[in-house]
């Protein structure tokens, strides 16, 4: 006999078909704990309308980025009565783009013309790499800029004669070094602003009113990087341009005359695991030079001892 089934009642076929997905996907989000249990009826599972909402709802975080282990996890909090809304707003205002700046394609043509017809493949490839351009699937001959203006100044630099080579590596060593700082910004936003939504899992309304700092304090960043930078290159530049304008510097004074000493191996090797190899002759130095002071303070000191002695025996008694 067939099972009797009623509105908002889905067999898995008819959930897989419902929902956009598939019976194997269905069963391994069972599996993992994403889906409510279903209803046994005789032999067959038995879905309802709470998961072809939850099937789509994860389709939408999926679509966010999201891991399974993520979705997980922010699923158990909306189950749990924390809310949602919240939370996806946080995650939106961290994930969504830190520039005003916008997006565009640019053809392969247009892009050798960008730089003067010299867009080698490597160059394109390399540029692919870094991020600089994405390709576009189903359109090889289309590239996606996420910053138009990184590639203009990339653009501009090699009209300047600096080689594509020279250019990517610049990039990498910058971006290093700007990870570095904006690990550091977030370190000190998290002791100084964030820490009392971090120390446990946050409310809905936590999570509201975090996403409203981040919306709050994400301009900063770029406003403090680019006072600073601009701070920088003009100190920097000014310095520069003065050291060449003045012509060659004096030759640095000579310094005093050094003498080949040997040491032994193991003495040296003690010196450099206790002080670091920059400061091992500096430190041997200072060593040898504290132990001739000591031994003059002492000969002095012994000289003015015995001179003490020899005058008190001829002092009349």
């Amino acid at each position: 006999m067939l099972e009797q089934q009623t509105a908002g009642e889905y067999r898995i076929e008819d959930l897989a078909h419902a929902s956009g997905t598939t019976v194997r996907t269905i069963r391994a989000y069972a599996d993992r704990g994403l889906l409510p249990r279903s209803e046994r009826r005789g032999r067959t599972n038995v879905y309802g309308d709470e998961h072809l909402a939850r099937l789509r709802q994860i389709a939408g975080l999926l679509d966010r980025g999201y891991t399974l282990a993520s979705i997980k996890e922010l699923l158990e909090a909306w189950d749990a009565g924390r809310g949602l809304g919240g939370v996806l707003g946080l995650v939106a205002e961290v994930q969504g783009p830190w520039t005003d700046e916008e997006s565009g394609q640019l053809s392969r043509a247009e892009l050798e013309e960008l730089f003067g017809g010299a867009a080698d493949e490597s160059a394109v490839e390399e540029a692919v790499e870094l991020g600089v351009l994405e390709r576009v699937a189903g359109e090889p001959e289309v590239f996606l800029v996420p910053s138009p203006q990184q590639l203009t100044v990339a653009a501009e630099l090699h009209a300047a004669g600096v080689p594509f080579a020279a250019i990517t590596g610049q990039l990498r060593e910058l971006r290093l070094r700007v990870e570095e700082i904006a690990a550091g910004l977030l370190d000190f936003t998290a002791e100084h602003v964030f820490q009392r939504y971090l120390s446990h899992p946050p409310s809905d309304a936590e999570a509201t009113e975090a996403a409203g700092l981040v919306r709050r304090l994400r301009p900063l960043a770029q406003q403090t990087m680019d006072a600073e930078l601009a701070r920088a290159m003009r100190t920097l530049a000014t310095r520069q341009l003065h050291q060449h304008l003045a012509g060659p510097a004096d030759p640095p004074a000579a310094g005093p005359a050094t003498v080949p000493v040997s040491l032994p191996a193991a003495t040296v090797a003690a010196v450099r695991d206790l002080v670091g190899p920059a400061a091992t002759a500096e430190f041997v130095t200072a060593a040898a030079e504290r132990e001739v002071r000591k031994r003059r303070m002492d000969t002095l000191a012994k000289d003015r001892g015995g001179t003490a002695g020899a005058g008190g025996a001829d002092a009349p008694g």
